[in-house]
């Protein structure tokens, strides 16, 4: 498979697919992302669920022709909510403004793991409606935003990419939202800059900061809560695969293995239903393995069913499956091409 999959554009900036000049129909190749709400309707963030004591899970989703929505966890504190990781769209952080509303505590921390734009853009419409609400992540993404960093490159191709008669609605929308969230990038950047591990205190709970390097970027942040035994581990944890956009991923698996000594019960992904400890060990396992036949001289197709094979008791559908070996083997060649990393990646 030698185009990318629409889905895989939108994620990390994640870009539209225009800027890399890919056609905006489905004519080269390019897989619709998974089937759901008819890309027509306005949708509606799916509703939250309790998943621990005072932690709540609200979902991220890929809907047709759009970019995706990472989950979002809430952390319910003495002093307020805790917010890890904001979504792409409106209606996603109206998801999570509702859920505050109805609980009846302020938003007074905002956690993002890493700067995807999936992850993070749902910061200013947060602040906004609480503006005491304090940003806590990596510097990564000031060197995100910085000339010549992933989001300025896309922001520029994004401005280079004019529209014309023919252009889809939702893909002007899509782009809109882009460039609203990078006029104001300000709302993206740490309030209390997070560069090592350590406990904290966030909303008067205590947790575990952990800053895994030159992994998904080149600075992610996770958090382990000892007390109900949930660590919230951002895209470290991806389905259907893993996303390699940014990534280092010798330096990927190394933070997988960190997780995986820590006594977690619970580990909630980017994308993707939470896992127990033996589903997350099958992803861990599965994302050594396909590391490996990337490294080799094996068919991209045998990597990628590789990959489908060993991550197979974690995915429910057969359009799982199918868009699980289809983002694989794109993966095979781009990684390949940049030494087994992606061309951000620090360390290779």
């Amino acid at each position: 498979m030698t185009n990318v999959p629409l889905v895989l554009l939108l994620t990390a900036a994640l870009i539209p697919a225009y800027a890399l000049s890919l056609p905006a129909s489905s004519g080269t190749g390019v897989p619709d992302a998974p089937t759901g709400q008819p890309a027509s309707t306005t949708p509606v963030a799916p509703p939250a669920r309790e998943i621990a004591t005072g932690t709540y899970l609200l979902p991220g989703a890929i809907l047709p022709q759009r970019g995706p929505d990472g989950n979002t966890v809430v952390l319910a504190g003495p002093s307020g909510l805790v917010v890890v990781d904001t979504g792409r769209h409106p209606w996603h952080s109206d998801g999570i403004l509702a859920f505050a509303k109805a609980q009846g505590l302020p938003i007074v921390a905002i956690v993002n793991t890493h700067w995807h734009l999936d992850h993070a853009s749902g910061n200013g419409r947060l602040k906004s409606a609480h503006p005491e609400a304090r940003v806590y992540t990596t510097r990564a993404v000031e060197r995100a935003i910085a000339p010549g960093g992933f989001l300025a490159r896309n922001l520029a191709a994004a401005k280079q990419a004019p529209f014309d008669a023919n252009t889809p609605a939702i893909r002007k929308e899509e782009t809109d939202l882009f460039l609203k969230t990078m006029d104001a990038s300000r709302a993206l950047l740490a309030d209390v800059a997070i560069e090592q591990s350590g406990p904290t205190t966030l909303a008067g709970r205590p947790l575990s900061a952990r800053v895994a390097a030159d992994a998904v970027t080149d600075a992610d942040l996770w958090l382990y809560d000892r007390e109900t035994g949930v660590a919230i581990v951002g895209d470290l944890v991806t389905l259907p695969a893993p996303f390699f956009e940014s990534a280092c991923p010798a330096k990927w698996q190394d933070a997988l293995d960190e997780v995986w000594a820590t006594p977690f019960r619970i580990a909630v992904p980017g994308h993707g239903d939470p896992l127990t400890r033996e589903a997350f060990d099958i992803y861990r396992r599965a994302f050594g393995q396909f590391r490996a036949c990337v490294g080799t001289e094996a068919a991209p197709a045998t990597c990628a069913a590789g990959w489908t094979k060993d991550v197979g008791p974690l995915l429910a559908q057969e359009a799982d499956r199918t868009q699980a070996t289809e983002y694989a083997s794109y993966y095979v060649a781009f990684l390949r091409k940049g030494g087994g990393a992606s061309p951000d990646c620090r360390v290779k």
